[in-house]
This record gives C-alpha cells, sequence and structure tokens, in this order.
C-alpha cells in the first residue's frame, strides 16, 4: 500500500502522463520509486560535493593570496580550481571573492595570532600620521587597515584627489618620504584611463592612489562585495581610533610613530653613497664598495636565506667605508648602533679578522677568542663570501631589491 502511494506521489512530480484519479506510465518508462530516491539522493549529493568543492577551491585560493603568490582574486581562483580540478569548473562551484578574503583572515588569526591585532593598530596610527601629511588632498582611508582584515604583507590604501601629481610628491618630498610613482594604463568599458599610484615606503608600505580633484565624492566599487567601499576621512578615523584604543592617548601615538625611524631607508642613507668608493683592484678587482656589498649579501643569501641578522651583516659590512676609510669598521658600527641588533654589530665588528684567520694569518689568542663565539661559524661563513664577492662583471641584485628582501624578511619573522 506505501509502495502504491509512494508512486502516484512520485508521478504526480514527475510525469506528464498523470491525470486526475489515474494512473498512466508512458510506455517503456514505467517508474519505480527507488529510482526515485535514487535520483533524489544523487542530486543531494551533487549539491554537497558541489559545496565542499567550492569550500577547498577557497582554501586553496586563500593559501596562494596569503603566501603572495598571487595578488588577485581572479587569478588565485583560476589557479586553485586548476589544481583541485581536472576539467573545467562551473561558475557556481567559484567562491566569492568574500569567501576567499574571510579565509585569508583564518589564516591570518592562525598563524599570525596578537601580532596582527598590534601591526593593525600601528597601521591606523601611521595612516593617521601620513594622511595629516597629506591633508590638503582630501585624503580617504580605505581597504583592510581601515575594515581591520590585515594581514601578513598587507599595506595601507590611501586614496587622494588632486590635479596635480607634482603637488602631492611635493608634500611627501617635504618629510623627506622615500616613494615611486606608478602610473597604469587600464583600458575599460573601450576607454583607456591612467592610473597613478605612489608607493610609499614607511615603517608600514602605504599606497597613494591619486585621482582628479573632482572625483573626491565619487562612490568606488569593492572588488571584494560589490558594493560602495568603506572610506574614512581624517576626522572619521580619528573617531575611530578614539573609540578602539581609548586605552592609548591619539596625539602621543602619532608623535610617537613620527619619531620611529624606518631602519632601512637608514640602510639605504648609508649604502648609497659606497657606489663611489672605489677600492684598491688588487683586492677588490670588482670595483666600487656598493657593487662588492650587492655581491656579498647575494651570495649569503643563497647560504642562509631567513637570517636577517646574518644578511644585514653581509649588505652593511663595509658602509663605514663611506665614512671612514681608515677605520671603517668602527665607523660603520657607530652609524648604525641605534638600527642594528648585537649578533649583527658582533659579525661586522669581527669580519676583518675573519678574514685573517682564513688567510692563517690571526694570531691564536685571538682565533680562539672568535671560536668561544655561538656565531663563530656564520662569521666564517660571512667572511667567505666577503672574500668570493670580489667578481668583476657578475650579476648582482639592485639596492632597491635586496632592501625589499630584508624588509619582507622583517615583517614574516616577527612576532
Amino acid at each position: 500500500m506505501q509502495r502504491k502511494i509512494f508512486e502516484k506521489y512520485a508521478l504526480r512530480l514527475v510525469s506528464p502522463a498523470y491525470t486526475s484519479g489515474r494512473i498512466e506510465y508512458p510506455p517503456a518508462r514505467r517508474f519505480d520509486g527507488r529510482c526515485f530516491g535514487a535520483v533524489m539522493l544523487n542530486q543531494r549529493n551533487a549539491k554537497k560535493a558541489s559545496g565542499k568543492l567550492r569550500q577547498q577551491i577557497a582554501c586553496e585560493a586563500a593559501r596562494l593570496m596569503y603566501r603572495h603568490e598571487e595578488s588577485e582574486y581572479y587569478r588565485a581562483k583560476l589557479k586553485a580550481s586548476r589544481r583541485l580540478c581536472r576539467g573545467p569548473v562551473k561558475p557556481k562551484d567559484l567562491p566569492s571573492n568574500r569567501e576567499i578574503r574571510d579565509e585569508i583572515q583564518s589564516l591570518a588569526r592562525i598563524y599570525e595570532g596578537r601580532r596582527r591585532t598590534e601591526n593593525l593598530r600601528g597601521m591606523r596610527i601611521e595612516a593617521l600620521r601620513v594622511m595629516r601629511v597629506l591633508s590638503p588632498f582630501r585624503p580617504r582611508l580605505i581597504g583592510s587597515t581601515l575594515t581591520g582584515h590585515v594581514r601578513q604583507g598587507s599595506d595601507i590604501d590611501l586614496h587622494v584627489f588632486s590635479d596635480s601629481v607634482s603637488a602631492v610628491t611635493a608634500a611627501l618630498d617635504l618629510e623627506a618620504m622615500t616613494y615611486e610613482v606608478e602610473r597604469k594604463r587600464v583600458r575599460k568599458h573601450g576607454q583607456q584611463r591612467i592610473f597613478t599610484h605612489m608607493h610609499v615606503q614607511e615603517r608600514f608600505p602605504i599606497e597613494v592612489s591619486v585621482y582628479a580633484a573632482n572625483l573626491a565624492h565619487y562612490v568606488f566599487k569593492s572588488s571584494v562585495t560589490g558594493k560602495p567601499i568603506e572610506r574614512a576621512s581624517i576626522a572619521e578615523l580619528e573617531k575611530l581610533l578614539a573609540g578602539e584604543y581609548a586605552e592609548i592617548s591619539l596625539e602621543d601615538a602619532v608623535l610617537e610613530a613620527e619619531r620611529n625611524v624606518d631602519r632601512f631607508q637608514v640602510y639605504r642613507m648609508l649604502l648609497l653613497p659606497l657606489e663611489h668608493v672605489k677600492q684598491n683592484p688588487k683586492y677588490h678587482p670588482e670595483g666600487d664598495a656598493l657593487y662588492h656589498s650587492l655581491q656579498v649579501f647575494d651570495l649569503a643569501r643563497d647560504e642562509l636565506p631567513y637570517d636577517e641578522e646574518f644578511l644585514l651583516a653581509a649588505l652593511l659590512h663595509d658602509v663605514g667605508k663611506a665614512v671612514d676609510r681608515h677605520d671603517h669598521v668602527a665607523a660603520g658600527l657607530e652609524a648604525l648602533e641605534e638600527v642594528i641588533r648585537p649578533r649583527t654589530a658582533w659579525l661586522i665588528a669581527h669580519h676583518t679578522q675573519a678574514q685573517a684567520a682564513r688567510a692563517g694569518t690571526l694570531g691564536v689568542r685571538a682565533r680562539r677568542r672568535l671560536e668561544a663565539s655561538e656565531d663563530y661559524d656564520e662569521l666564517m661563513l660571512l667572511a667567505g663570501c666577503d672574500q668570493a664577492g670580489r667578481q668583476a662583471g657578475v650579476e648582482a641584485p639592485e639596492l632597491d631589491e635586496a632592501l625589499d628582501y630584508l624588509r619582507e624578511l622583517s615583517r614574516t619573522c616577527a612576532g
């Protein structure tokens, strides 16, 4: 009896031949209740599998973006789907940008913990400081620093509005900020436009996008949600900070941010003059001291790519030559006193002795003192890189490339 009722109900759903009070089966297509159950079960399983695939793609795309293998949501989705699926993926199985962003935040909470919260506060205070510098151009804070969705490697995104890019750069120059101007050509809706971005290297990386003055009230759309982006003026950011961080003095925090020296800019300032320091070709056939320092850094990076203190010693070991050629070690250590750690300072202080030890000209007692240090192996490795980094015509990284590597390494290993 139950089977007949089920068949009648199933046919009501699927058979156009059903008529009130009478069941008619199409020829050779009699419906079986067990088949109907299997169809419904398969549909549920397919829906469940589709949801699972969507989640897997979101997780893999988030991992790609968190590790900076991809910077755009669309490309991250495509790469993730290719890795997980053999064939093409239906658009409905691809996660939204928001789903990927949420997964990125989960990774950030797992791997960064409390440091993420501290970075967010520091980035918001730094944003306020720079916005005040750019106040004539009606700056607006957007992106993860405002919403709180920061992670390792996040930057501070600002919009400013001016018909003169040079006026904006002049404001940055007045504060002695280091930046690069990038112009991007974008074709959209059949029209080509040029967008200007300034990449400012301060305590945190900052991207300043310059728009025409008459676009100050234009409603920009978010690439994540498709809705109008959240943004904050100076006054709105000050209100947010006062509410979120009531335990701190906002003005004191901004002053402290102004006093914080970007040590990588100090390194750059000390290294640049080495380009004009010519060396004795008998010992340094490669030429100037900057080229030599970059060679040594590159060799050291091949040996210990994640040891920031060791790599800094390799890059900075000769900075004193632009200050005092006769005692470059002492001059360099004095210039670097506030911006390097004791281990880096020890490696620089003893790198000439290590060269003597390699040559067999260092006294027994002096050698034993070096060997007593737990950093002796790294010191001798540095000496080897110092000796090998004297090749004319070999390829070496640019100074900014070396500093960017160290800056990113510092952010990655902080905490």
